[in-house]
């Protein structure tokens, strides 16, 4: 048997894996200044309201102060048209100048904070100009962005492909490194035979041969096999006649006498008694034993097929809630839950997964199961 010759892995080309390191490299470059630029946006948007803000306070100031000197106007304009020239006082120009001085300040002030108010319009025109810079440049970062993303899966699809070739070179390898051992086995076993090569081994042939001797003690074996076998067919088609058997074959057949008969027969007939009495008491003991089981357990066993055995507890709410275990292992120590319809719902699944799939315990997992179960039947 000669083995297939161990083909050589290709080596996975590398430049594919370079331009996927540098896609994702590239990729995440801009991730980074995208959410960079996103974070600047965000502060920008932010001081923008709060020039927004400003602006509209200084407006309402602004509103008030003009309502304020035009009120003072209506005061001073109506307590002049109440006075004569004669009636006319120090006192009166003096603080008829206090008001014009006020009222000076208050245009000067309302300069002011027009001036303010124009600067802070001007600042967030220019915050506004900023954030729609910003936007621009996010928008075409995600742009450049998509064609590399989408190069990126291209490429991730290639690496993908390329380590399924090489776990299917690696399945190949070691495929072929099984089929060498089992014919270096094998080589070894036909060596071990006396297999040899002809044409490197010369074999000398003995006068007195060993293997010679023992084919013609064979040959003589199985002509007194033959000729036992003819006497034994003989003797059959005699005893099927039912006549008297010759002394002849009943000598060389070697047959006991009709009261050895008799008595085996007897012995036969108590050894079968005896044993159906003890599969009578068996099966007893069996379906105590059961029943013991089913009642310190509160779980039915049954035996469904080979190695597979069905359990059904006393509380289940329908007949066909059960679970089977299959037994595995060299002894069958190691037992293996099956999918059922009554293991796929949900409290199972929780039990399953704690008690089976963390702990690696099946009494603690019935053992849950049927304190869940006997609970339900409690509260109902």
């Amino acid at each position: 048997m000669a083995g297939r010759p161990a083909a050589a892995p290709q080596p996975a080309p590398r430049r594919s894996f370079d331009c996927a390191r540098v896609l994702e490299k590239a990729r995440l470059q801009l991730q980074e200044e995208v959410r960079q630029l996103s974070s600047q946006l965000l502060e920008e948007r932010k001081k923008r309201e709060m020039q927004e803000a400003l602006a509209r306070r200084l407006q309402k100031r602004v509103l008030l102060l003009t309502k304020e000197r035009d009120g003072m106007r209506a005061i001073l304009g109506s307590y002049d048209s109440e006075l004569t020239p004669a009636e006319y006082s120090p006192q009166l120009t003096r603080r008829m100048r206090e008001a014009e001085d006020m009222v000076q300040k208050v245009h000067a002030h309302s300069s002011e904070m027009e001036a303010q108010l124009s600067q802070a319009l001007e600042e967030l025109g220019g915050q506004k100009q900023r954030a729609d810079m910003l936007e621009m440049e996010l928008k075409m970062l995600k742009s450049q962005a998509g064609p590399a993303e989408q190069s990126f899966l291209f490429s991730r699809e290639e690496v993908s492909s390329l380590r399924l070739k090489v776990e299917e070179l690696e399945g190949e390898r070691s495929r072929l490194e099984e089929e060498k051992k089992v014919l270096e086995t094998q080589l070894e076993r036909l060596t071990l035979q006396g297999d040899y090569d002809q044409s490197r081994t010369k074999v000398l042939h003995l006068s007195l041969n060993p293997a010679g001797a023992a084919r013609q003690r064979l040959h003589e074996d199985r002509q007194q096999l033959r000729e036992e076998c003819e006497r034994l067919r003989e003797l059959v088609r005699a005893l099927e006649a039912g006549g008297a058997v010759p002394t002849d074959l009943e000598a060389a057949a070697g047959l006991p006498s009709s009261r050895e008969v008799a008595e085996l027969k007897k012995q036969v007939e108590s050894a079968e008694l005896k044993n159906q009495r003890l599969k009578e008491v068996f099966q007893t003991k069996i379906q105590e034993f059961r029943k013991v089981c089913y009642t310190l357990t509160g779980y039915q066993v049954d035996i469904t097929t080979e190695n597979q055995y069905r359990l059904t507890s006393m509380y289940a709410e329908r007949k066909t809630d059960c679970l089977i275990f299959k037994a595995a292992g060299p002894s069958g120590t190691k037992m293996q839950l099956l999918e059922t319809e009554f293991s796929r719902t949900a409290t199972v699944q929780e039990l399953i997964g704690l008690h089976l799939l963390r702990q690696a315990s099946i009494p603690a997992f019935l053992g849950a199961l049927t304190l869940d179960l006997f609970s339900r039947q409690t509260v109902a």
